[in-house]
């Protein structure tokens, strides 16, 4: 009996399919060096403007919040911030209510006080 062992090339082999795929890519590798420069049109034009920037007065933080009973048995909350100003709400979590300046004769007392005055009329914590 006679072996035939020829072997024969297979075009569909992942051998085959991966040797070309990695022929191309290297194929279209470039050696040249590369050098990468700025901008030709000039240097970064907010550059200056950072550089020049004063400095930055941040916005007042909430010193404490509390809830304060009234003497009409209503409820008021009171964010106090580092600045002395005062926000009043009539919920915990409204938003937009306005801000009282230090000093405001709608308000008087302070984040520490057991007791302050709303609109004339005393509140406890």
């Amino acid at each position: 009996m006679h072996c035939r062992c020829e072997r024969r090339w297979n075009h569909d082999s992942p051998l085959t399919i991966l040797t070309l795929v990695a022929a191309a890519a290297l194929a279209g590798c470039n050696s040249e060096d590369h050098t990468i420069v700025s901008d030709p049109a000039g240097p970064d034009p907010m550059a200056n403007a950072v550089a020049n920037a004063g400095s930055v007065t941040l916005p007042p933080s909430i010193q404490a919040s509390k809830a304060y009973r009234c003497k009409d048995n209503s409820l008021i909350y009171v964010d106090w911030y580092s600045d002395g100003s005062a926000r009043v709400k009539k919920s915990r979590d409204e938003v937009g209510a306005p801000l009282l300046a230090a000093g405001d004769k709608a308000l008087t007392g302070d984040a520490k006080a057991a007791s302050i005055t709303f609109n004339g009329q005393s509140c406890k914590a």
